[in-house]
């Protein structure tokens, strides 16, 4: 179903037309040979644009917006209590597409997206897609999150790893689930030690969690939030790094990271916009590796060469369908 009313077309399907016929005619409106105008698309952000999350739908709108396929805005550190306002007035703007986080504002980012059939919004939630424009997406890095954990299981001496996330939800605790499964299948022997700050940009709070694992014998941590790999760095242990790639920051710190693309997602839904075809949808599936959504990358200096092969074969039987990576959404537990 697309957002289109069948009764009267879309401004960019009139607009196509237009230049259609402004062509065929003779006429040479400025442009006119070129393709239609760029889609109007803004971005809706509960925290700043440096996190990593959000970071890395920003790098994929801002890419767009260089090919020319969008025009970008955003509003960062919106509170909750000012999502609905902030949708309203992007869609009130006549954007074409907008893209935001409801996690913690379901009912009103869904309440609102109805109120406005003609646009398209494109959320991450932990839940599914609405009739008549409300599409889904996730970071589904669980394939690169347990690749990294089986570099993390081979690397460590104490066998004891420290893991700090930022809320117990399923987004996160997917990912850490993976990571321990990767590090379990290479060492069982390995225990974990898993906090939640509850916060998804407190650097400060995070670095103290990883500061008490340590002191309880954690010599590698799992760095889902910013601030951990501060305190990895400060005590001359090894962490694995989450959604971006901070080892130019973190040099001799960051042993591997599970890296997410949002390109994929982005650019797919950009592409249904455009063509009228946009449907309520859960693109979650666009964050998997064989779509080209998720990755690892990992220091071979640090890694131990035998885990670093391991690793990347089974990278290879998951490209291949050969080998499924387990998504449990359950709260992961400290096991020591």
């Amino acid at each position: 179903m697309a957002l289109t009313k069948t009764i009267s077309w879309s401004r960019r399907t009139f607009l196509s037309a237009a230049l259609a016929v402004t062509t065929t005619l003779g006429l040479g409106l400025p442009g006119a040979e070129a393709q239609a105008e760029p889609l109007k698309v803004a971005a809706i952000y509960t925290v700043p644009v440096e996190q990593q999350w959000v970071s890395r739908i920003n790098k994929a709108l801002k890419a767009a917006e260089e090919r020319g396929d969008i025009t970008y805005t955003f509003s960062e550190n919106v509170a909750n209590t000012d999502y609905e306002r902030v949708m309203r007035e992007y869609a009130e703007q006549g954007m074409d597409l907008v893209v935001g986080e409801a996690f913690a504002v379901e009912r009103a980012a869904r309440k609102v997206a109805a109120e406005y059939p003609d646009t398209a919004f494109l959320m991450g939630s932990s839940f599914g897609p609405a009739k008549p424009n409300f599409s889904v997406f996730d970071n589904w890095i669980h394939e690169p999150s347990y690749l990294t954990g089986m570099i993390a299981g081979a690397a460590t001496k104490s066998n004891v790893i420290g893991m700090v996330g930022g809320y117990a939800i399923p987004e996160v605790n997917r990912l850490m689930n993976a990571f321990m499964d990767g590090a379990l299948a290479v060492n069982p022997d390995v225990k974990f030690l898993v906090t939640f700050i509850n916060s998804w940009y407190d650097p400060p709070k995070a670095k103290e969690a990883a500061f008490a694992m340590i002191d309880k014998g954690a010599d590698l941590l799992y760095a889902e939030r910013f601030g951990v790999a501060d305190a990895a760095k400060e005590k001359g242990i090894l962490a694995i790094g989450n959604v971006i790639d901070t080892a130019a920051d973190y040099p001799g710190t960051i042993l591997a990271s599970a890296l997410w693309h949002m390109e994929p997602t982005i650019d797919k839904a950009i592409e249904a916009v455009a063509s009228d075809s946009f449907e309520p949808a859960d693109y979650g599936s666009y964050s998997f590796m064989g779509y080209g959504g998720g990755s690892f990358v990992a220091d071979a200096e640090l890694a131990p060469a035998d885990a670093l092969a391991a690793a990347k074969a089974k990278e290879q039987e998951i490209l291949d369908g050969l080998f499924r990576v387990n998504v449990n959404d359950g709260e992961p537990k400290s096991t020591m």
